[in-house]
């Protein structure tokens, strides 16, 4: 099937071929046509499968077809749980709408707010913002909702980890009935049709990926003794002479000292933490994903919203919880259609993690060796019914 034949537009259709977009994806064939109806949708697909563009691309098109912006208003607002995937999804748009006369702008902590402020004065067609920055401007009265028509929660499982939802009631009390709404999530769990149920009352629901699955990524694990993880990780970095890896950790100090590890052992790295300012991160990303850099360790603030096509690989130096989040980390790999490497370094304090992850991918992970490292404290074999208590 082609993007034409999903009812996209031509100017839509030329900025598509012009990014060298042919095919659409899954979750792309079924929620394009539902929102071009008009539908209300709720849908789950794992990252790396590009439900960005099934989102933007019949938002832009509706958004053309309607009336000029207002100043201080808004036509469509993109909410998302992090600056760095509000920064992804504004170039997104930028990109699928470049051939259409439609304003957009992202806001998020950490940018200035008089900028923000006047930008907003304008009216914008597109709004991609971080809860409380939205808060922000409406509490400045920087922007009014009244125009609204389209709403996309976006990583909403994500969101809700973070403890965004006062704020996300805040903001949905504030917007009119009469919109179209979407909600997008790795996972469909309770706490997400809960937040689905205060968005609308009758959606469709559109599920892409079974929970846990992770296509074209082959996952495995090695048991290591925790006072040898960082020696570990530097022989197989060597050894497998590796040429790229995202490697996640749990703490911002972790990333520090675990850079400052590697680099003694001759291998240059550096950090993306909520420590870093955004100019910080975002050069540091750029080094990475033009290849400067080869290995980026980072906490999970760069599991959304970091895109990344051809990653080969990524690391959990720490496992993560909760075990969903283990879905977003090796979402970074993997990707439109390409195939990836999950590799976890785990160790006995880690089991009660494992279990949770295993149970969620409803499969054991490869256990590898490596001679060099034999564990002191074995990791014993996971129950896959794990329930954490």
């Amino acid at each position: 099937m082609s993007f034409a034949k999903l009812g996209l537009s031509d100017p839509i259709l030329k900025a598509l071929s012009d990014s060298g977009y042919q095919t659409p994806t899954e979750i792309q064939k079924k929620a394009i046509p539902l929102i071009l109806k008009g539908e209300d949708i709720i849908a789950s697909a794992q990252t790396g499968t590009g439900k960005t563009a099934s989102f933007v691309l019949p938002i832009l098109q509706k958004l053309n077809n309607g009336e000029t912006v207002r100043g201080r208003s808004i036509r469509a607002l993109i909410l998302v749980p992090t600056r760095e995937l509000a920064i992804q999804v504004e170039k997104s748009i930028l990109n699928y709408g470049k051939h259409l006369k439609l304003s957009s702008l992202a806001i998020y902590g950490g940018t200035d707010i008089e900028e923000n402020k006047q930008r907003l004065a304008k009216g914008i067609d597109m709004l991609v913002a971080t809860p409380g920055r939205l808060l922000d401007m409406a509490y400045q009265r920087a922007l009014f909702f009244n125009d609204l028509e389209f709403l996309v929660l976006d990583e909403a499982d994500r969101m809700l980890d973070m403890g965004f939802i006062d704020d996300l009631n805040k903001i949905i009390d504030r917007l009119p009935a009469n919109r179209q709404s979407m909600l997008f999530s790795a996972t469909l769990n309770d706490k997400i049709r809960y937040l689905a149920d205060t968005v609308y009352d009758d959606a469709v629901e559109i599920k892409i990926t079974p929970k846990g699955k992770t296509a074209k990524i082959e996952q495995w694990m090695i048991a290591v003794d925790k006072d040898t993880k960082s020696a570990l990780l530097s022989h197989l970095i060597k050894e497998s002479q590796w040429d790229q890896a995202l490697i996640f950790v749990e703490k911002k100090h972790s990333a520090a000292k675990l850079v400052e590890q590697l680099g003694k052992r001759g291998i240059l790295a550096d950090s993306i933490h909520a420590g870093r300012s955004q100019a910080q991160r975002e050069r540091v990303w750029n080094e990475f994903k033009t290849g400067k850099l080869q290995f980026l360790v980072a906490t999970g603030v760069a599991a959304r919203g970091l895109d990344m096509q051809n990653l080969s690989r990524v690391i959990n130096y720490d496992l993560p919880y909760p075990a969903e989040e283990y879905i977003h980390r090796i979402g970074r790999t993997g990707r439109a259609g390409n195939s990836g490497e999950a590799i976890s370094l785990v160790s006995k304090d880690d089991f009660k993690n494992l279990c949770m992850i295993e149970s969620l991918l409803n499969q054991l992970l490869e256990r590898r060796e490596v001679a060099e490292f034999p564990v002191r404290k074995p990791v014993p074999v996971s129950i896959l019914n794990y329930h954490r208590k």
